[in-house]
Order: C-alpha cells, then sequence, then structure tokens
C-alpha cells in the first residue's frame, strides 16, 4: 500500500492540507456509543487516531477533541478513508477520517494550530 505521505510521481505533495502531529484524546460517536481513542495527527480536512478495534473504510462518525489554548471543543462529522492495524501483536488500529462536515471556525481553529505547530 502507497504511504499517504509520499510525493506522486510528479512529485508534489498527494496531501491538500498540511497536518501537525498530536497526541490528545478524541471522542468517536460509533454504533451508537462514545469510544474514547488517541489522536495520531490533525488538518484541516481530516483526522487520523489510534483505537483497539477497526472501523470499515466508509463508516460515517462524529468526533470531538480539545486543541491546545481552546475552550470550547472541536467537533465535526466525517468518513473513514483508511483502517490499518498497527501490529499483528496488537488489537490496535490506525484509523484515517476524511472530515465531510465541520463549522468553519473549527476548520480555522485546526488550521491556526497547524500553522503554529509548523512554525515550532
Amino acid at each position: 500500500m502507497a504511504n499517504p505521505d509520499s510525493s506522486s510521481s510528479s512529485g508534489r505533495e498527494r496531501r491538500r492540507h498540511e497536518r501537525a502531529q498530536a497526541e490528545w484524546p478524541i471522542s468517536i460517536s460509533l454504533d451508537g456509543g462514545m469510544r474514547e481513542a488517541k489522536i495520531r495527527d490533525v488538518s484541516r480536512s481530516g483526522v487520523c487516531f489510534f483505537l483497539d478495534r477497526p472501523i470499515e473504510e466508509m463508516t460515517l462518525l462524529e468526533i470531538a477533541f480539545e486543541l491546545p489554548e481552546r475552550t470550547d471543543p472541536i467537533k465535526g462529522r466525517g468518513a473513514v478513508v483508511r483502517c490499518e492495524r498497527i501490529s499483528n501483536m496488537l488489537e490496535h488500529f490506525e484509523i484515517a477520517v476524511f472530515l465531510t462536515d465541520m463549522p468553519d471556525p473549527d476548520r480555522e481553529a485546526i488550521e491556526k494550530y497547524v500553522s503554529e505547530w509548523k512554525g515550532c
């Protein structure tokens, strides 16, 4: 499977938006209940997190997490675009979600965080 961070044959980055690494808790509304996971990275258009169970691609879910120095949580909806087992030895999965529905102020807050993180 191709690495989503890799360049295309033309040498351009495939991702549309810059990402920042993160290690925050995230709440996922799934199967009528809430699950807690840990974010790996975040961008204006998506979030990647670790979870102890797989989620089928194209599953729609709701997410909520807090950004540093922000009082209200970031909330949105998205579709799972990737789910990969981290290791054959662990029941943990890396799950990427494309954010399909999120208020503009929340997207802008994420973009600001990513921009500041890149400047560190």
